[in-house]
């Protein structure tokens, strides 16, 4: 064997070897190669490969001395490939063209995905479980029928202690007092801070209804005759001021002009200890120790006698004083019952129909919405004394706040909606960041739906 027959020899064999088989090879003992590689025939073209290594490269640069074909021979040989399907030049390839592969997720939805999920998530509202900060409260009368606590718009908080009012700044954390009366007026049984957040209205255990200029300290005027006993709740509604006394009458004060009493509502039977305007002041929520809440219709009422309910709600089973309207459904309101009731429940006002009824377990003592998200804020007495904060409409509870020791009477919500301010038997003065920060909260405040049908009497 020649040198280049040896050289032609060595690359064959060094082309048909892969690291694999190299592998083996240098094994000494056959039995250690206890695999090999099986060629899969079907797929292979034997008669074709033989042809094609001992004949039909013969013409080509690695054969320069190869003797020439005639004209004819060169034609039946190409007529001879043709019909035997031997113009290929691969000697192993695939029959058909392998298939493409499969996108499991299409490009469109794949990309859509990802900019959902870029989106940032809803960041979740920590909410203390404390209270930011305590104040005492001494000589706070301990009564459940009354309404001692309220926050202005001009972010003072009154409160008032046996026969003294006191307003508390909270932009500066100031306090000052700003009126005592004597024992034969007293004790105070109600505050309620006029729109414009200057001017507090004041009742009295006397009957009497006191108005005070809170940045002059001076006394308006008194109002007189409303009543023939305490003046335990009290509403704004612009320039009238609705007072609701333990006689059981409603009484529409128009403080502009000497003879205030503009319209009177008959329907309680027993003291009225919850009174709320809506925020379109069209409708009166009223509720009583007789169990019953009532809803007056301003579009109704008339001066000359006394006014007829719209709609008169008898599902409670106690004393009725929590009374709140939805910020951002103006014929929503919640209610909540005293002690042998314990329960919340949701009204439309214009139907009279009762939505929801949730039990809480305990006295419910005052009710707050949220201004900036879906959310109900209640205070209660026995056993637990303590706030539980609902997600509306699922009324899942949220957080479940303690820290008085005694039953949770008052509660008043700050200007921004997001601070609420608690005042219970235990003589404290409580503040709870519960509603987020303002920054957050004025982002997140849901759109308000005006009440339907507000400027009709009637729908036919």
């Amino acid at each position: 064997m020649d040198a280049g027959s040896m050289n032609s020899s060595s690359y064959l064999k060094a082309q048909s070897r892969s690291p694999l088989q190299e592998q083996f090879l240098h094994r000494k003992n056959s039995k250690d190669n206890l695999d090999r590689f099986i060629p899969n025939r079907s797929a292979m073209d034997l008669d074709y490969a033989h042809y094609m290594l001992t004949q039909g490269r013969k013409g080509g640069k690695e054969n320069p001395t190869a003797t020439v074909n005639s004209p004819s021979r060169e034609a039946y040989r190409k007529q001879l490939a043709e019909a035997l399907n031997l113009n290929r030049t691969r000697i192993l390839a695939f029959k058909n063209k392998p298939p493409t592969p499969v996108e499991l997720i299409p490009q469109g939805h794949l990309s859509s995905s990802l900019h959902y999920q870029a989106k940032p998530a809803k960041t979740r509202r920590c909410i203390p479980q404390t209270s930011e900060r305590t104040l005492d409260a001494p000589d706070l009368v301990d009564d459940f029928y009354l309404n001692l606590l309220d926050w202005g718009s001009k972010n003072v908080l009154a409160i008032a202690l046996e026969n003294t009012v006191y307003l508390w700044d909270a932009s500066n954390g100031s306090t000052s007092e700003l009126v005592t009366v004597g024992d034969e007026d007293g004790p105070v049984t109600s505050v309620n801070w006029a729109p414009d957040g200057l001017h507090l209205s004041i009742g009295l255990n006397n009957s009497n209804v006191q108005l005070w200029d809170s940045a002059s300290c001076k006394q308006l005027r008194t109002l007189r005759g409303c009543h023939r006993s305490r003046v335990g709740s009290m509403a704004w509604n612009n320039h009238i001021l609705t007072t609701g006394g333990m006689d059981g009458k409603i009484i529409n004060n128009d403080v502009r002009i000497r003879s205030h009493i503009v319209e009177t509502y008959r329907g309680h039977q027993q003291e009225v200890c919850g009174l709320k305007w809506s925020t379109s002041g069209q409708q009166l929520a009223s509720g009583g120790n007789d169990n019953l809440i009532h809803i007056w219709d301003r579009s109704v009422a008339s001066s000359n006698s006394a006014t007829q309910w719209f709609h008169r709600l008898e599902e409670h089973t106690s004393a009725v004083k929590a009374l709140a309207w939805c910020p951002f459904q103006g014929n929503l309101l919640a209610s909540g019952g005293g002690g042998g009731d314990r329960s919340i429940k949701f009204w439309n006002t214009h139907t009279g129909a009762c939505l929801n009824s949730i039990d809480t377990g305990s006295q419910v003592c005052a009710l707050l919405w949220n201004k900036n998200e879906k959310e109900l804020l209640s205070s209660h007495g026995f056993t637990q004394n303590q706030l539980i904060l609902w997600k509306y409409p699922s009324m899942l509870k949220m957080a479940e706040l303690t820290g008085h020791t005694s039953r949770v009477l008052y509660m008043a919500q700050s200007p921004d909606g997001c601070t609420v301010a608690t005042a219970a038997g235990d003589e404290t003065l409580r503040f709870w960041n519960v509603f987020g920060v303002p920054e957050v909260a004025a982002k997140a405040a849901p759109k308000a739906n005006p009440e339907p049908f507000s400027r009709f009497n009637r729908i036919r």
